[in-house]
């Protein structure tokens, strides 16, 4: 990732949609799919401004050999990416029993089929991780010939080491499950922690929202930037894309105290007079968020932007961002918006569905995903 001619070449292969919002949607009703063909028509977006024409696609809607399903988490995404691609989403059949439990069916043949299956584990985490395993399990029995997870969002990536005496790692017995309920392979977004990758026995594939996010900034053009990590688990991430932006960083020493519970200690770098971005892969209860910004404005900062892949906003989250005195908090469709947040004018959406899109197809034509991003 380092120049920005390669970015913006794989930026015009890309195609990223603005507030690419999507609906949110948990009912017990049979979801049948729906089509995204290359043929479908085009609707604004909430902005007013119009999405763009999906680019030419090198898989055909045929193919027979090449399948996409959604569970319920994120349906919308799925039609995005289907509509990127040029085609129509699996048709599958989604029931609840009266106690709770999950009843999928395929509706269509999927045998010897290389098969992507897009389903984050964002709330209810526990419902959808159950959702995405019995899909999994329904296409191994229907004799897919290659199953591919795609998770745009990790749920339990938090929990991926012992911090604490006799506490589970979470993030590694979902890897497990994942495995063993028959997935070949995994494609990620922005994992809270990298080595995640290492907790699967099968090939995993590490995306980034960051081509996407950057081009928001680029277009918003602000004066005197500075990107800020949160904490130091995020300089990585943070440096990155100071140098998309050519701009200095700086890191927020902060300590937790308890779960959900975080204190703002200080500020390495210097901020004063600068334009700050603050760079981090989970919005949840948007403590950290607001008191890192109130500390970059304590120490004179200009302005204080943030950005960030998952927009979890458990809790209070959504009245701390609009209290605050954050100007905008960008966020990617990776999971859907909560209904409260999409009237919010401080948070706007980026759409990720094209960045999928490319990423899956160069995985199914067995061609590279890094070079999407290097």
């Amino acid at each position: 990732m380092s120049t920005d001619a390669t970015e913006q070449k794989a930026g015009a292969a890309i195609v990223a949609s603005n507030n690419g919002n999507a609906d949110e949607s948990h009912s017990d009703e049979v979801r049948p799919g729906q089509g995204g063909g290359a043929g479908r028509s085009k609707e604004g977006s909430g902005d007013g401004k119009t999405k763009p024409a999906a680019r030419r696609s090198r898989v055909s809607n045929e193919d027979r050999r090449f399948k996409i399903f959604s569970g319920t988490a994120n349906r919308g995404l799925a039609d995005a990416i289907c509509e990127h691609i040029g085609v129509r989403l699996g048709e599958t059949k989604i029931q609840r029993f009266a106690d709770g439990e999950v009843y999928f069916q395929l509706l269509e043949n999927v045998r010897g089929a290389d098969v992507f299956v897009v389903q984050p584990t964002c709330f209810p985490v526990d419902q959808h991780l159950v959702e995405l395993l019995i899909m999994i399990d329904a296409l191994k029995r229907a004799s897919a010939g290659r199953i591919t997870v795609v998770m745009p969002y990790y749920g339990y990536a938090r929990q991926d080491r012992k911090d604490r005496p006799r506490v589970a790692i979470s993030s590694k017995l979902v890897a497990d499950l994942i495995t063993t309920a028959g997935a070949h392979r995994a494609l990620f977004m922005d994992l809270h922690a990298a080595q995640i990758q290492g907790f699967f026995n099968i090939p995993v594939d590490h995306m980034f929202a960051s081509p996407v996010l950057v081009s928001h900034f680029r277009e918003l053009n602000l004066p005197n930037l500075t990107v800020v990590s949160p904490d130091a688990g995020g300089v990585e991430r943070a440096r990155h894309t100071a140098t998309k932006l050519g701009c200095p960083m700086a890191i927020v020493d902060k300590r937790r105290t308890d779960i959900n519970v975080t204190e703002v200690m200080h500020i390495i770098g210097e901020v004063k007079g600068q334009t700050c971005i603050i760079v981090d892969d989970i919005v949840d209860t948007a403590s950290t968020l607001v008191k890192t910004a109130d500390a970059l404005l304590e120490q004179g900062a200009l302005a204080v932007y943030a950005c960030a892949s998952h927009a979890v906003l458990s809790g209070p989250a959504i009245e701390r961002i609009a209290n605050s005195r954050l100007e905008q908090l960008v966020v990617t469709d990776s999971i859907p918006l909560r209904e409260e947040a999409r009237g919010l004018s401080k948070i706007k959406v980026r759409s990720v569905a094209g960045l999928m899109a490319a990423t899956i197809e160069n995985i199914h034509m067995e061609t590279s995903v890094s070079a999407l991003f290097s």
